[in-house]
């Protein structure tokens, strides 16, 4: 079993696809921005979950810094001047801000009728913050708009759906939110009922007063519209990363996991094989689509066009992380670096990385 020395030391891996790389030839200076869990020793100790910096050494990487954390995070921003924002997994109630080194971060809990749905971005002049919530009494979906120098909100503005997920801002410098359209209860947290309910949609919301420029839906109501990620020749192609809630196994096992966007209409990009209902992240990474299947094991790449380009094993992998010629993926006993054409792997000792990483300066 796992121990705490464990959670001070994450040996990884590099890939890229298909003739063998070492892992020396990643920059030294190369740092991921990562949530994960320390897994007890035993079934008497509880979990504990941190976030913290990984960095890139000879052969593996290594905790550079972390920090204890309330429950488990989910979605993470740096900021300019080496800050970092944290939120819970949904339901959540807490963000935090955190400089690495510092042992205190700036911690901002959420109202008792109000959940974190796991994600936070900046606005352009960084003035302002955006969480995606949950109204607990009606289920409707806001975006929390915060004060970014002391987390506190401002404003709330509805998403038109339930369940909002990732959100980004577009070239435009509109808001563009990914409404999950999965109906849950307070008394259930996390528990999904009423699927027949489902209402997935995309909604692009004028960032001046909240105002709706614009919603789109998939065809499929049972296709939950999750993470996002801006891709495409000139960047405003707009990846979607799926949760399928069929109730036919099949059907589900069979769902796409990958819409794309491209400011005018939503559409599903096509698996020659089964990606088991579940994309856990999205990244534009090497002039296409990375989309992580955890419940397959791997991660699929699709082309611009929405074509496929094929599928990666990496046991149940889940966090992306795109730089410039460099896709970097994060599984449960292994993280692979994709390039052009290498390579290259190295165990993780106990440590589950959770959705989400973001590769640093």
């Amino acid at each position: 079993m796992p121990t705490r020395r464990h959670c001070l030391a994450l040996g990884a891996a590099a890939l890229a696809m298909p003739a063998v790389q070492a892992w020396s030839a990643i920059p030294p200076a190369a740092r991921l921005l990562a949530a994960w869990q320390c897994e007890p020793k035993d079934t008497a100790e509880a979990a504990r979950y941190q976030i913290g910096l990984l960095a890139a050494q000879a052969d593996a990487l290594v905790v550079a810094r972390a920090l204890d954390v309330p429950t488990r995070a989910h979605g993470l921003l740096a900021e300019a001047g080496g800050t970092v924002l944290a939120v819970a997994r949904r339901p959540g109630d807490w963000l935090l801000r955190w400089k690495p080194g510092d042992a205190e971060p700036q911690t901002a809990w959420i109202e008792p009728d109000r959940a974190f749905n796991g994600h936070v971005i900046a606005s352009r002049d960084g003035k302002r913050l955006y969480t995606t919530e949950t109204d607990l009494e009606t289920g409707a979906g806001l975006i929390g708009v915060r004060d970014a120098a002391t987390l506190e909100k401002e404003a709330e503005w509805s998403t038109r759906g339930m369940d909002p997920h990732e959100l980004l801002l577009d070239a435009d410098g509109s808001l563009v939110v990914a409404n999950g359209g999965i109906p849950t209860l307070p008394e259930t947290g996390r528990l999904k009922i009423g699927l027949e309910r489902m209402d997935a949609s995309l909604a692009r919301l004028d960032t001046r007063d909240g105002a709706v420029l614009g919603q789109w839906r998939l065809p499929d109501p049972r296709l939950s519209l999750r993470h996002i990620a801006w891709g495409g020749p000139d960047g405003r192609l707009l990846g979607i990363a799926l949760q399928a809630e069929h109730g036919d196994p099949a059907a589900k096992l069979a769902a796409p996991l990958l819409a794309l966007f491209d400011g005018k209409a939503l559409r599903t990009a096509a698996a020659p094989r089964s990606l088991g209902g579940y994309g856990g992240d999205i990244a534009w990474a090497n002039g296409g689509f990375a989309v992580s299947t955890p419940k397959v094991n791997g991660f699929a790449r699709y082309g611009a066009d929405g074509a496929w380009q094929g599928f990666m094993a990496l046991d149940e992998a889940c966090a992306l992380a795109a730089e410039p010629g460099r896709l970097w993926a994060g599984g449960r006993d292994e993280a692979l670096v994709a390039e052009a054409a290498a390579v290259a792997t190295r165990p993780v000792p106990a440590l589950r990385l959770d959705n989400h990483w973001l590769r640093l300066g």
